[in-house]
């Protein structure tokens, strides 16, 4: 597996991470836990560096599972978290607001240390920007935690670039991830060009667009209302997803000819746009670990980037990435 760094300063990590969200739910089933800590550590043995987690994920059931499976491995990987969301502790259950105010992340870190099973957290991401609380004031918090050796990297997530300069003023950010593919692009606007000046890395979230840019999923396709977070997504509508096929089917025509999928060309695709972005896909099965490790080893041609920005150009995607009210909740 090949290495990127992360920004001017940030760690080496392998090309390709791996995202553990699903690993504990939020895709139509719950995985078996034991099942998931093997393939977390298949990925180690394949070359994957860098796994990412969130205190909200499970809430704390998908830390847990994280630490476990890479204990053997500390050594060897960079493990990122995020904090920002605000938990009840005693319910375990989101209270549905974020909160970055100094004294909690202050006081959250310490869990996420605990669950992990680590002295410090390689990569500490604001998981969403707090409207109430000036960023300058978070990245004192995590600069402070930093002093004190109990994180290494600051990261933040679905931040816009003014916030982000603001934030990195006071604290240099090592990472910035926000969702990014082919049918998200919003990041080009200005994000990217602050991250390039700054010397800060980008980590595509969802960059094979939550499945859909796999070819494995269609208008025909079912989403459990009660355990899938895409049957609340304006894009994973029956609609919208026959209208957004045209990505896939765009996809695909360069795959075939490649001897690719269309989920490794769409990973291709990202990690040739910069030399310092890292997508992190997330699956539960090995054969699409696999699959997406392989990407790392297709190259495509200036001549194949500029197809596929022209197809692209003629395809007007469909549907929002997200719902209203968790739209509002991003920064961008």
């Amino acid at each position: 597996m090949n290495k990127r760094t992360l920004g001017r300063s940030g760690p080496e990590v392998s090309a390709i991470g791996l995202g553990c969200m699903s690993m504990t739910g939020g895709y139509s089933d719950k995985p078996d836990r034991q099942e998931m800590i093997s393939l977390i550590r298949a990925a180690v043995d394949r070359g994957v560096t860098f796994f990412d987690t969130a205190e909200i994920y499970g809430p704390y059931a998908n830390e847990k599972l994280v630490g476990e499976a890479l204990a053997p491995y500390r050594n060897q990987v960079v493990i990122a978290t995020k904090f920002g969301w605000d938990i009840d502790p005693v319910e375990r259950k989101p209270r549905g607001r974020v909160t970055s105010r100094p004294e909690v992340i202050k006081q959250v870190v310490d869990g996420s240390l605990q669950r992990l099973g680590v002295n410090i957290i390689d990569l500490y991401y604001q998981h969403r920007v707090d409207p109430e609380v000036p960023i300058e004031e978070v990245a004192g918090a995590v600069k402070d935690l930093i002093e004190a050796g109990k994180v290494k990297h600051f990261g933040m997530s679905e931040a816009a670039a003014g916030t982000i300069r603001r934030a990195h003023a006071v604290q240099p950010v090592t990472a910035v991830q926000s969702e990014y593919s082919l049918w998200w692009r919003r990041p080009e606007q200005e994000v990217l060009a602050a991250c390039e000046e700054l010397g800060i890395g980008f980590v595509p979230y969802s960059p094979l667009g939550k499945g859909f840019l796999t070819g494995t999923v269609s208008a025909s396709t079912s989403f459990d209302a009660s355990n899938d977070i895409r049957s609340s997504i304006p894009r994973f509508t029956p609609e919208a997803l026959d209208h957004n096929q045209a990505v896939v089917d765009l996809l695909s025509r360069i795959a075939q000819r490649k001897g690719a999928t269309p989920g490794q060309i769409a990973l291709a695709w990202l990690l040739a746009q910069k030399p310092w972005i890292v997508p992190i896909p997330g699956t539960r099965k090995l054969h699409r670990l696999e699959e997406n490790l392989g990407a790392a080893d297709i190259e495509l041609s200036a001549e194949e980037l500029s197809e596929i920005e022209a197809g692209a150009a003629q395809i007007q995607v469909q549907g929002g990435r997200y719902s209203d009210t968790a739209e509002a909740m991003t920064n961008l």
